[in-house]
């Protein structure tokens, strides 16, 4: 049964955001500021492109010196640029993109067979499953098919759920599971529907399943980290690594969880994986400690309030769901999610986030956190921020294009 509490607090968002019922007619923000936006993305990712001198690595942030922070292709958010390319192809069908995308992709090739993360899904499907809807090239669909194969072969019938890091045991873990684990199951899914396996649909939705039950609070925020016995399944410890705390909401973990199970409803039409989503939009949209600009703390129980830092990527994050989530809903809450995400994307595209064409080491978006806890990325531009910024700039473009 629908949470009626999230359609009572419809009406006090729209007042909140500014909002009329009629997208159409709002000026938060609009087709040609996004345009804007993604001209600058484009000649901010060439300049990175051609910034690469080993295409066998990945710009993935900055150090604090300010020097470009890189990864291999086995870190975990090697897929995002790549990625950004292909959706900078989508936007302008220019050939180059294709190619930077195309050559990018090529050293991802072997992690269709990694087996040290659960983050196949991110690495994978972000580069060659892009690919793969723009050009159809049979190579990336094998590749996805075996990278799929690689992700199932981290779950487990006993708890029920994919395991995450498989370094737990030096924190004390058995079977550790973090929010964030929701975005790999898209990968699952897409396998699902080309292969036919249905265990692979399977295993997506149980884990879902699992997630909802043990990671989620009453007031339906979440846990980071929930660790699972991997002999009768119990759970052991739930807590955060990236948080603030224990008890804390992590602000991208909340932009996780409400995408991925946004996605989860895509897949299987299931109503109760929308309405999760849904109380996860309510969780965060009506938080005391969201900014009025829609920019979250990098925890929403950031003990440094209001001097906390603000992480941009957990809100590009939401801007990219809500845009989604408001196609699958009714008024009030169609205009509710939608105006939110209009107001994200004016904040991120001002001039406070958005860098300068030759600035910012060429990453698009300023003011994300990665890893407050360990004093790394704060306050610093990272790959998936632009990923989802540039994502959320096309879904709002080809939204207003339908209205």
């Amino acid at each position: 049964m629908k949470n009626v509490f999230q359609w009572a607090i419809a009406a006090s968002l729209i007042l909140m955001l500014g909002c009329c019922t009629n997208p159409k007619k709002k000026q938060t923000f609009s087709v040609e500021q996004a345009k804007q936006a993604l001209d600058t993305a484009m000649v901010q990712y060439e300049f990175m492109y051609n910034s690469i001198s080993d295409r066998g690595k990945y710009p993935t942030s900055t150090h604090e010196d300010g020097r470009t922070r890189w990864t291999p292709p086995t870190g975990w958010t090697s897929g995002f640029f790549p990625g950004s390319l292909w959706y900078l192809y989508d936007y302008s069908g220019q050939e180059k993109f294709k190619e930077m995308a195309e050559i990018t992709n090529a050293a991802l090739d072997t992690i269709k067979t990694y087996t040290g993360t659960h983050d196949i899904g991110f690495m994978l499907y972000c580069s060659f499953g892009n690919g793969l809807r723009l050009t159809g090239n049979e190579a990336y669909k094998e590749i996805l098919k075996t990278g799929a194969k690689t992700l199932a072969n981290r779950y487990s019938p006993v708890t029920k759920t994919t395991l995450s890091w498989s370094w737990g045991a030096r924190m004390g873990w058995q079977f550790p599971v973090i929010i964030d684990n929701m975005m790999n199951l898209e990968l699952l899914f897409w396998a699902a529907k080309e292969t036919g396996n249905k265990e692979l649909y399977d295993i997506a939705t149980t884990h879902a399943n699992t997630t909802i039950k043990n990671h989620y609070r009453d007031d339906f925020s979440c846990y980071h980290v929930v660790d699972y016995d991997t002999i009768n399944g119990s759970i052991r410890w739930r807590g955060t690594f990236q948080g603030a705390s224990d008890s804390s909401a992590w602000a991208r973990g909340q932009s996780w969880g409400l995408y991925g199970y946004t996605l989860v409803y895509r897949e299987t039409k299931d109503p109760k994986y929308l309405e999760q989503a849904e109380n996860i939009a309510g969780f965060i949209l009506n938080h005391p400690n969201l900014p009025k600009d829609m920019i979250p703390y990098w925890d929403f129980n950031a003990p440094s309030i209001p001097d906390a830092e603000r992480d941009a990527s957990a809100a590009a994050l939401m801007a990219s769901c809500f845009l989604e989530l408001s196609q699958y809903v009714e008024e009030p809450n169609k205009t509710a999610y939608y105006s939110a995400a209009e107001k994200i994307l004016a904040t991120l595209s001002s001039e406070e986030y958005l860098a300068k064409t030759g600035d910012n080491n060429y990453f698009i978006l300023k003011h994300s956190v990665g890893f407050h806890p360990r004093g790394l990325e704060i306050d610093s531009p990272i790959n998936y921020t632009d990923y989802y910024y540039i994502e959320a700039l096309l879904r709002y473009i080809a939204l207003n294009k339908e209205l």
